[in-house]
C-alpha cells in the first residue's frame, strides 16, 4: 500500500529534521515531495519493514540518500544493501527495485536536465 502525504508546508530557508518529515505507517509507504520542478525532484520516503517499490526504470539517474534503517536495492538484478548514512545512484534506464529490510527512510533526488 502506498500513501502520499499532503504537500509540505513552506520549508525553504528553514532547518529541517529529516527524521520527522515523514513518519512510518504500518504496512505502508509514505512519500513527501520537498521540491518538484520540471528539472528535478527531491522526495522523502518512509517504508515499513517488508514494503518496497516494484521493479521499474526511470529515464534519469536517481540518487538515494539513506536517512534511517536498511533496505535492499536491486539494480539490473544485482542486490545492494544500503543503511543509514549511505547512498547509491540508480542509473537511468536500468531496472531497479527496493525492499525495506527494516523500517527505512530515504531521500530520492532526481535531476532531469
Amino acid at each position: 500500500m502506498t500513501h502520499e502525504a499532503s504537500q509540505p508546508q513552506e520549508i525553504k530557508g528553514r532547518v529541517l529534521d529529516t527524521s520527522s518529515l515523514t513518519d512510518y505507517q504500518a504496512g505502508a509507504v509514505v512519500s513527501r515531495a520537498l521540491i518538484q520542478k520540471p528539472t528535478g525532484t527531491v522526495t522523502l520516503f518512509s517504508f515499513d519493514k517488508g514494503q518496497g517499490l516494484s521493479e521499474h526504470t526511470a529515464p534519469f539517474d536517481a540518487l538515494v540518500l539513506v536517512l534511517d534503517g536498511e533496505a535492499e536495492i536491486r539494480i539490473s538484478g544485482t542486490p545492494h544493501r544500503v543503511k543509514a548514512g549511505q547512498m547509491i545512484i540508480m542509473p537511468a534506464e536500468q531496472p531497479h527495485a527496493l525492499q525495506a529490510v527494516q523500517p527505512f527512510k530515504m531521500a530520492l533526488v532526481m535531476i532531469r536536465s
